[in-house]
């Protein structure tokens, strides 16, 4: 289990009652349900699981499902995060070709791929995502890949490891607005999330190819409009094209607390807003979470 966390937002402020808009549908398609058998055959964690995410009945009975590579343990404790806090396992060498049947069996055209933070390693887990990649992309070679990183501690040599892999779709999350993110996010930095951002379009460009960024935040923990207009624009700045934004739910006490429950009228009015920015996607509502119906976006299609 983390170590409890202590919020320096006040805990206090935490709304408990959730409001009618938050509900969560549960499963009655089977395809769920063979789902969650394939991925217990292969041995292969989720984010869907792993984050407590409140979509993955919905996503598991379209058969679709974020795959979460190297190890369920994270070496971050962020103040938001339902995966575990621990030392990591070593590295499964065949996990990427695990990911790459489950792939093939479930007859994706759109993959998600994420990771938890591994800052145990000197790479940042950045060549395991790269053999993922290339794992995946020779069994079914039309798949859209996209992935959804850690910021390999703003490391350069990393991120173009996993840049020459050649993914679709690059997504690194900001997560909050700046003054929350030390609170937030552990060990992370907002201006370096924007860095990894940039850098990593710039660098499928150097190297011959396309890629869109995508990033995603949380509302409802104690953010201003103000203050969630202007990382709509530093990420703007970045060049970042795709953005997600959903409602902070709390994992459980120990976590930091829910100051709002904001309504969907407010997100579909920041999607507007976000569309009049300059972004070409925005997924915006109360349990959008950065993966949601993300094949439904094509924007390796549309690229600037």
């Amino acid at each position: 289990m983390p170590p409890t966390m202590t919020p320096k937002i006040d805990p206090a402020l935490h709304r408990d009652k959730k409001p009618e808009w938050i509900r969560v549908t549960l499963p009655r398609d089977p395809k769920f349900w063979s789902t969650k058998g394939l991925i217990t055959d292969l041995k292969l964690h989720t984010v869907c699981e792993e984050a407590q995410c409140p979509n993955r009945w919905e996503c598991w009975s379209q058969g679709s499902a974020t795959f979460m590579i190297a190890g369920d343990r994270c070496t971050r404790a962020c103040g938001f995060c339902a995966v575990k806090t621990a030392k990591p396992f070593a590295l499964e060498a065949d996990e990427p070709q695990r990911v790459a049947e489950a792939t093939k069996r479930m007859g994706l055209n759109h993959i998600v791929i994420t990771a938890v933070a591994r800052d145990d390693m000197k790479d940042g887990g950045a060549e395991h995502f790269a053999r993922t990649i290339e794992a995946v992309r020779e069994a079914v070679p039309t798949i859209t890949i996209e992935i959804l990183v850690p910021d390999f501690n703003g490391k350069d040599d990393a991120l173009e490891v996993v840049m020459k892999a050649k993914p679709h779709i690059f997504n690194h999350n900001l997560e909050t607005v700046e003054r929350l993110t030390p609170l937030v996010r552990s060990r992370a930095m907002y201006h370096r999330s924007l860095h990894v951002l940039k850098r990593a379009k710039a660098m499928a460009e150097e190297l011959g190819s396309k890629c869109a960024t995508k990033s995603g935040l949380m509302l409802g923990l104690g953010e201003t409009e103000t203050e969630l207009f202007q990382a709509m624009d530093d990420l703007r700045e970045h060049d970042v094209t795709v953005l997600t934004l959903g409602q902070y739910l709390r994992p459980s006490p120990q976590h930091l607390p829910v100051i709002e429950y904001v309504h969907p009228d407010t997100f579909e009015n920041y999607k507007q807003i976000a569309l009049k920015k300059g972004f070409r996607h925005v997924a915006s509502a109360p349990l959008v979470r950065s993966s949601y119906h993300a094949s439904d976006f094509k924007p390796e299609l549309d690229l600037e």
